[in-house]
């Protein structure tokens, strides 16, 4: 039985808390998403759509692949999934109907792709910063600057957010014309530099033993990559938002400010988002053809992990 229906939405067990220690219920959620709503649809709007659910009494999980029971009227796209080498149906969440019906769902997180469905072309090069355990926030701050500066060096401009958790996100804008394999190459080029700028503090090692209490500069976002979307909530404690933040104001700023509970009285008539998002940019070909140097960081650590357990057979 329905409590409230929105857009032609049955919103059901509102009263419900989200999760443990999320200081929010259902209700909250379906709120929160519904006031930003025109923020955080354009993040999602054409990109295939991964969500983190959490059902009542169950551990998080993430849903790639969409339940048989969605709704006709939710817009769909296949994509060859290689990790589990299968098709999967993924959602486009495009309007405020799709995006209720992932808060009944109980969808928290929202982790669309980096890809547009339409073109399959890259829009963004990012770069996740996490922090060493136990780090502060400052040093992920120093480290983004870090980024900054790298972009910069390159004629690149950026914005910057929280991820919700430890980090933070940094995202440039690339322009249509660039190609999947030299966007990812650019990605890791400037996540070299950024190191070399200061490698006392930043490191691109992607074996977690191999970073010596750095903060990790991920140049992995790339391709068919998701990241968590500006205005996302995260499951974790008191439900904190993934939230813009202007450079200037960086380093005044906790990923805690941002709640779900805060982050809607934070917002003006404006997007933050939007606004602090430079124009679309080529690529310097200078970059790009450094990053083809460097190997893929992911491939590169399966293999010194398969060697690391060969010499210790050995």
């Amino acid at each position: 039985m329905s409590e409230e229906t929105r857009d032609g939405v049955p919103l059901t067990n509102l009263g419900q808390p989200l999760f443990d220690g999320a200081d929010a219920t259902k209700r909250d959620l379906v709120d929160y998403l519904d006031a930003v709503r025109d923020r955080i649809l354009p993040e999602l709007a054409g990109r295939p759509l991964s969500v983190i659910r959490v059902l009542r009494g169950q551990a998080p999980f993430m849903q790639k692949n969409v339940p048989k029971y969605t709704p006709s009227w939710v817009r769909t796209v296949a994509m060859w999934a290689e990790s589990s080498k299968r098709q999967v149906s993924y959602a486009l969440c495009d309007d405020r109907r799709t995006l209720l019906w992932f808060a009944n769902q109980r969808a928290i997180e929202y982790h669309p792709t980096l890809l547009r469905a339409e073109s399959w072309t890259p829009t963004y090069l990012v770069l996740d910063l996490d922090p060493p355990p136990e780090a502060g926030f400052e040093v992920v701050v120093r480290a983004a600057h870090l980024v900054r500066q790298a972009l910069a060096d390159a004629g690149l401009a950026g914005a910057v957010k929280t991820s919700g958790a430890k980090g933070v996100h940094v995202f440039a804008p690339i322009a249509a014309e660039e190609k999947v394999e030299d966007v990812a190459a650019a990605t890791r080029a400037i996540a070299a530099r950024a190191e070399r700028l200061d490698p006392v503090l930043a490191t691109t090692a992607f074996i977690r033993e191999d970073r010596e209490g750095k903060v990790f500069l991920d140049s992995t976002r790339a391709g068919g990559a998701t990241v968590v979307a500006a205005y996302s909530p995260r499951v974790r404690p008191g439900t904190p938002v993934s939230f813009p933040v202007a450079w200037a104001d960086l380093d005044r700023v906790t990923p805690a400010d941002f709640t779900l509970h805060t982050a809607p009285g934070l917002l003006d008539a404006g997007d933050p988002w939007t606004a602090e998002m430079p124009e679309p940019q080529r690529l310097d070909a200078d970059l790009v053809a450094e990053g083809h140097t460097i190997p893929i960081a992911r491939v590169q650590a399966m293999h010194e992990g398969k060697r690391r357990a060969r010499a210790r057979r050995g």
